[in-house]
């Protein structure tokens, strides 16, 4: 019995010694189960609603005050022309645009009958039915409480119209997320383990001695990864194209300079990842498990990020999934260039010279 204690007790010297893997078996679950609590929600909440309204009248300010109200919608802008509805959506500065007809309210007063057209983008088609859904059940509680008021049978009738996507096809939202999270894992994944095995082999030190310089030996250690990356993005994109039927739309070009940066950014985390662990099995813990939960959550690819609680909206922006699957979905399904995902660019940019600098210094610290 004294000798099952003491290798029960060696057992746990073991564990408790690698504090890696130790925060990870810890944390992990409590992250999770936030994450899962306050990101895994079908709700509509705060989306960005505009409005096209050619007269400025009691029932239509009304109605406008209605879905402002709620908890479902903001309303963000005011725009006076059909040609700005394109732009709207170009720049994201809404998900829905509200257009009434001409003279509503004159229409509602006198015919009894006026119409609301539903612009939504369904790049999400999710999404989109869910805040057309929102949208006509306001007008119609507006319509139960104007008829209230009157004996005349007002009708006011929704039209709803889906951009990028009118057929709904489901392909055309979980490509770009299912893109932007294999992508991420297996170059991070690739990378941490493939470093990490080289420190507990002992060769990675015998590397960054050697007279070549340790930035040298770092892009060495990552180039293939890129290139056999580069060879599964063009993969997936051929199966998408061809067998999935998912168009892509845009410049194709931009789509290869996007995901091209964002392979190079994901071996940059898993670079990092490296310097971080000592051991494959954390490497591949937080590589794998530790990277899917958050960009399934909270890049955008399953939930929208405007549903979400302010903080993980905040914690979202350091994903780098997020600003991918958005520039991807701008390119494939609206059709745009690379003019419209410059923030995109400029963000993963910002986050490979981030995660390469941060990974030299530590690499350097170490060998000191």
């Amino acid at each position: 019995m004294k000798q099952l204690l003491s290798f029960i007790r060696k057992e746990f010297h073991h564990i408790l010694r690698d504090r890696t893997t130790m925060m990870i078996l810890i944390l992990m679950p409590i992250i999770q189960i936030i994450l899962f609590g306050f990101a895994l929600t079908t709700e509509v909440k705060n989306t960005k609603v505009a409005v096209l309204a050619t007269t400025d009248d009691e029932v239509t300010n009304r109605i406008i005050e209605k879905i402002n109200s709620s908890s479902y919608f903001d309303v963000v802008a005011n725009i006076h022309s059909n040609d700005e509805i394109q732009a709207i959506f170009r720049d994201a500065k809404a998900k829905l645009v509200i257009v009434f007809e001409d003279h509503f309210s004159e229409n509602l007063r006198h015919n009894g009958k006026a119409h609301i057209q539903l612009i939504a983008d369904a790049t999400d088609p999710n999404a989109a039915t869910s805040f057309t859904f929102y949208v006509s059940n306001i007008i119609a509680s507006y319509q139960q409480e104007l008829m209230g008021t009157t004996k005349n049978p007002y009708q006011i009738t929704p039209e709803v119209k889906m951009l990028y996507n009118p057929q709904m096809v489901g392909a055309f939202n979980f490509v770009p997320g299912v893109l932007g999270m294999i992508m991420l894992l297996i170059c991070a994944m690739m990378t941490s383990i493939a470093i990490v095995r080289e420190k507990e082999m002992g060769t990675m030190e015998i590397l960054l001695v050697s007279p070549m310089k340790p930035i040298y030996t770092i892009l060495s250690k990552i180039t293939p990864y890129f290139v056999l990356s580069a060879f599964n993005f063009a993969t997936i994109m051929l199966l998408s194209v061809f067998v999935l039927k998912v168009p892509v739309a845009g410049s194709f070009l931009s789509l290869v300079f996007v995901s091209l940066l964002y392979i190079f950014v994901s071996l940059a985390l898993g670079l990092l990842i490296s310097t971080l662990t000592s051991s494959q099995l954390a490497a591949m813990l937080i590589s794998g498990m530790g990277l899917m939960i958050p960009v399934m959550l909270l890049s955008g690819m399953i939930f929208p990020i405007e549903n979400m609680p302010v903080i993980l909206q905040w914690i979202s922006d350091i994903v780098p999934a997020r600003w991918y699957i958005s520039a991807v979905k701008t390119i494939m399904i609206q059709g745009l260039g690379i003019s419209s995902v410059l923030k995109e660019v400029a963000v993963l940019s910002f986050m490979s010279i981030v995660l390469v600098t941060v990974s030299l210094k530590k690499f350097k610290v170490r060998l000191e």
